[in-house]
């Protein structure tokens, strides 16, 4: 039995392996978006260890159930990095704070504001909030606290983002508990990117998974209509705030799976949630899909092989490379980018841009 190979966590090595694997599908040069190695990361989440009567930050190694305890977190955003020691102190000076508390996420973005959440094994009551909402003020963040079956939203449960793409601002509402993008600086290259590859589009865009309209407001401007799908509610609800926040108007969210609204397209039976929708009157030319690490199902790679043109945002070059291999019957890759969303680590961010095959010249 042969030793597996450890999984490459430099650019350079990642990116190497990426080529590799489409090798067989002859891709053009892969386009590299790199990440600063240290303040990267807008969120994190730690666990809270109590020991000789003090609350530490720790996390935990594969493997081993005690955490070990961590004095800092040089990946964090510098926010992060900023508001860890006066949370600690407040948290070590308060025994209302402390008691029972298990886990710390803080949630950043580039704007400067920012949201913490404190997790609990007990009910938090009117003494809890008492001194939490002061805590507020002091660090100039929004508190959560959060235990089994409750959530005490003090003042907000969402930061107001801004990124900046290709010269334009577009606000982003990202709500506590939803899916973000980790890296906002590489989100930005991301978006950037995906804008670039869409700019001369004609007729409409179809677009799955779109989580809180993170590429949806970006590249609403480039079609004429936009149908977008997502099954979260939150995330729908964040999704119609941030268009009417950047005065994007042609984009139309459903509350809908991929599949569901593969079979919609497909005919195979009739959905109340699109009974407002009149689908046959889209001009669909092209798909952008984000999936998650599952990558595409049967159903969405069939759906997929009828469009012109196919944005693939991918965080899995394992399931990218299998689902480019059987869309390759139909479609070429003409542009292929890599985004060292996590530097460091084995995780790949990457992004393909398909072109049917009778259309590609």
């Amino acid at each position: 039995m042969t030793d597996t190979l450890p999984a490459p966590t430099s650019f350079a090595d990642k990116m190497a392996a990426l080529n590799s694997q489409l090798s067989a599908l002859n891709p053009p040069p892969l386009v590299a978006f790199d990440s600063p190695p240290e303040g990267y990361r807008m969120r994190a989440e730690f666990r809270i260890w109590h020991e000789h009567g003090r609350a530490h930050y720790a996390m935990h190694k594969p493997g081993e159930k005690r955490p070990y305890v961590i004095d800092q977190f040089p990946i964090g955003y510098a926010l992060i990095q900023q508001l860890m020691p006066p949370l600690l102190a407040a948290i070590n000076a308060e025994p209302l704070l402390a008691r029972k508390l298990f886990a710390v996420e803080f949630l950043t973005g580039l704007s400067g504001d920012a949201l913490i959440t404190l997790l609990y094994h007990r009910p938090l009551g009117d003494d809890w909030q008492a001194v939490a909402k002061p805590l507020e003020a002091v660090l100039g963040v929004a508190i959560i606290g959060r235990s089994r079956k409750q959530k005490v939203v003090l003042s907000r449960d969402s930061i107001d983002e801004q990124l900046t793409v290709n010269g334009r601002q577009f606000s982003q509402q990202q709500v506590e508990n939803s899916f973000t993008q980790p890296n906002a600086l590489i989100n930005q290259k991301m978006l950037g990117w995906a804008a670039e590859q869409t700019a001369d589009s004609h007729g409409d865009l179809l677009e799955l998974y779109c989580g809180n309209g993170n590429f949806t407001s970006v590249l609403a401007a480039n079609f004429n209509r936009v149908l977008a799908t997502e099954i979260s509610k939150t995330s729908v609800r964040s999704a119609e705030h941030n268009f009417a926040a950047n005065a994007v108007d042609n984009v139309t969210v459903v509350r809908m799976s991929s599949e569901e609204l593969s079979e919609a397209l497909a005919g195979v039976r009739p959905f109340r949630r699109l009974a407002a929708v009149d689908l046959p009157s889209y001009q669909f030319t092209t798909l952008l899909v984000d999936p998650p690490r599952a990558g595409l199902d049967e159903g969405t790679r069939a759906l997929a092989a009828q469009f012109e043109r196919i944005v693939y945002i991918s965080c899995n070059p394992d399931t990218l490379a299998r689902d480019l291999t059987a869309l390759h019957a139909t479609h070429i890759i003409t542009a292929l980018a890599a985004f060292d969303q996590f530097p460091g680590t084995a995780h790949l961010e990457s992004g393909a841009l398909l072109t049917k095959r009778e259309t590609a010249a």
